[in-house]
């Protein structure tokens, strides 16, 4: 038989009366007759709707069929071990398998190890690229796939620049990507700045632009530009002997030209750069020495340097907002280094915030969560913004704040005139979930503060009805 590798997720609590669990199955196959063992396991694998197969929100079986001496899984949760979680044989068939149990919302990259050859899992459609190559992706049920990722029917596209920069100190050139939001060429508007270390990575295997660009039609951050640059040196200039020479070389020569090439916003609040690892960790460093260059830093799976640490413990509380995440699985020496990092911000009085994932030390997780960091940093831009003014139907609706929303959301309208309006949560095929607001408002610039009490994480609309007009902005909610 044609090696045959799956990945399925039994459930042992949410199954129908008659069906059994795979524990039961194992049973099963162990107490028949030995004959009977291999067709069992067969017409088992035969019924499996498709794969990944759930059953369950905890319980997750790594089945492989074929016949080997050895087999096992390999991933995030072990810290990638060959040897640390092994596939046993059921019985004399010529499946293995291998039970795990995770958090209902987990997501981890994973490959399988059979006789020593390091494999994708072919009947699994859910892959992740990283900076070795592709793994598969566990996708626990209770996970959502990042839908900002995605490239979206009606969504503007920005611009991406080639151009080059030359450091003298540090005796090199790059190449550097310089991202432009649609509609930059033909407006006069100054624009936030984001900087992204391992450029390349954030754009090819982040997805930084798609995002951008869903972030920006939704609303959920004011158009900005982006610059992703990449390292060469990386652990030296990130972290090492050359992070001083490479700060210098962001700071005054990067942004000095990307400040003169193009319409920046100069204020600290509206520049900011995020990195993952050692680039969250110079990302850290550049706000601390120079927080009147970037007033926002993000670091994912962050390192982060005993220098970093020992200033924020002991210098003066800088003008920082600052983003943090990690994952439960994630690399074993960074998670105390970040769990320690936060009390110090928090006992400092830092606008920060951090959140932990039940994911890896991945571009699965990394991507999933740059709008998290984008929308801390830049949201509050937003509800900056002058009111809306009025369109010539009479009414006109600006961004709600904030975006994405949780217990409630408000909105920024404008009536040339005293009429009705009424403001309708739909959800992504414009279906009516629940009515908000529904009374005669009066003429002029006004807010409403609307409640989201009840309503579950996603993507949904604001319908705004007025004077026989509707008007219809994006919310997320989480």
């Amino acid at each position: 038989m044609t090696p045959l590798i799956t990945f399925l997720l039994f459930s042992l609590c949410a199954v129908h009366p008659t069906q059994k669990t795979f524990p039961e199955f194992i049973i099963r196959v162990n107490t028949a007759p030995e004959q009977r063992r291999q067709f069992m396991v067969d017409s088992m694998l035969a019924t499996v709707p498709g794969y990944p197969y759930a059953e369950s929100d905890s319980s997750v079986w790594f089945l492989y069929q074929g016949n080997i001496t050895e087999a096992f899984v390999a991933g995030d949760m072990n810290s990638w071990s060959n040897t640390l979680s092994p596939l046993q044989q059921l019985s004399t068939t010529d499946l293995w398998y291998h039970g795990e149990k995770f958090a209902p919302d987990t997501r981890v990259d994973y490959k399988l190890v059979i006789d020593g050859n390091w494999i994708l899992d072919p009947r699994n459609p859910f892959t992740v690229s990283g900076g070795f190559g592709p793994n598969s992706e566990l996708r626990m049920p209770g996970y959502t796939p990042p839908y900002e990722i995605l490239h979206h029917e009606g969504v503007a596209r920005g611009t991406v620049v080639d151009t080059s920069f030359t450091s003298s100190t540090l005796n090199n050139t790059r190449d550097v990507k310089i991202y432009l939001p649609a509609g930059y060429a033909g407006g006069q508007d100054s624009y936030p700045v984001v900087l992204f270390h391992d450029g390349p990575d954030y754009l090819s295997l982040g997805s930084a632009a798609t995002v951008l660009d869903n972030l920006i039609h939704e609303q959920r951050i004011p158009p900005c530009i982006a610059v992703f640059v990449p390292a060469i040196n990386r652990t030296k200039e990130y972290a090492g002997s050359q992070i001083d020479q490479f700060t210098d070389f962001i700071v005054n020569v990067v942004m000095r030209r990307v400040d003169a090439s193009y319409r920046t916003r100069r204020d600290p609040e509206a520049r900011a750069m995020i990195g993952s690892s050692n680039g969250g960790n110079i990302a850290l460093y550049i706000a601390m020495k120079h927080p009147e260059a970037f007033g926002c830093a993000g670091a994912q799976s962050s390192n982060i340097i005993a220098s970093i640490s020992n200033t924020f413990v002991s210098g003066p509380t800088l003008p920082l907002r600052l983003y943090l995440d990690l994952g439960t699985y994630d690399i074993e020496v960074l998670i105390p280094l970040v769990h320690t990092f936060v009390p110090i911000l928090k006992s400092k009085g830092y606008e920060f915030l951090f959140n932990e994932f039940n994911e890896g030390h991945s571009w699965g997780s990394w991507r999933a969560h740059i709008d998290d960091a984008l929308e801390f940093f830049f949201t509050h831009l937003l509800s900056a913004d002058p009111p809306p003014s009025p369109a010539s139907e009479g009414f006109n609706v600006g961004p709600s704040w904030p975006n994405p929303a949780t217990e409630q959301v408000t909105i920024h309208f404008v009536l040339t005139h005293r009429m009705a309006l009424r403001i309708s949560l739909c959800d992504a095929l414009g279906r009516t979930l629940r009515i908000l607001h529904d009374q005669t408002a009066h003429a002029g610039s006004q807010q409403l503060t609307l409640s989201l009490a009840g309503v579950r994480p996603g993507m949904y609309f604001l319908r705004v009805d007025a004077g026989g007009i509707t008007q219809v902005r994006p919310i997320s909610v989480r």
